[in-house]
């Protein structure tokens, strides 16, 4: 039997502003420590809210299937964060059919946001305009990419 071997594609992200993802990631980190809780408290029959356990589901499997590929990049933005860099290039190695979980990602949490600003059940806020626009350049960077485009920098997506 012949060892499937899987399409992968190289990411290029120029000039990562770190401590925009910094700031990133601790929202990201809250907003899904709070939807952790909304959905433990949703063992009801009535469904309670669909955001929450729908953005956990898609984590998780994403997380499953993916696991490890991005480690290394974590490893050296925080060191960046921790030296304070202002800015990083890095380069993932990526399965070629992550895309259509990183535009699926990207939607839930545009959708979280919404949750968010309806503002009914969180102490979480919706993520802040910078953030949102990192979050929007950082995944589109990985499915433009796949899909073959060249590599667009954080200040040439900014015009900064």
């Amino acid at each position: 039997m012949r060892a499937m071997t899987m399409a992968m594609a190289r990411i290029e992200v120029l000039q990562l502003p770190v401590r925009l993802w910094q700031q990133s990631q601790e929202h990201s980190d809250e907003l899904v420590r709070e939807f952790m809780l909304i959905a433990a408290e949703q063992r009801q029959p009535d469904g309670g809210h669909d955001v929450p356990k729908q953005l956990l589901t898609l984590i998780e499997e994403l997380t499953q299937r993916y696991a490890g590929f991005g480690d290394e990049n974590e490893t050296k933005l925080a060191a960046a964060a921790d030296q304070g860099v202002a800015a990083i290039d890095l380069v993932y190695e990526l399965p070629a059919d992550i895309a259509d979980g990183v535009r699926r990602l990207g939607e839930a949490f545009d959708q979280a946001d919404e949750f968010c600003r309806r503002g009914e059940h969180l102490l979480t806020l919706a993520t802040p305009p910078d953030q949102v626009r990192f979050r929007h350049w950082f995944l589109d960077e990985m499915v433009h990419q796949i899909s073959g485009r060249p590599a667009t920098a954080w200040p040439d997506y900014t015009g900064d």
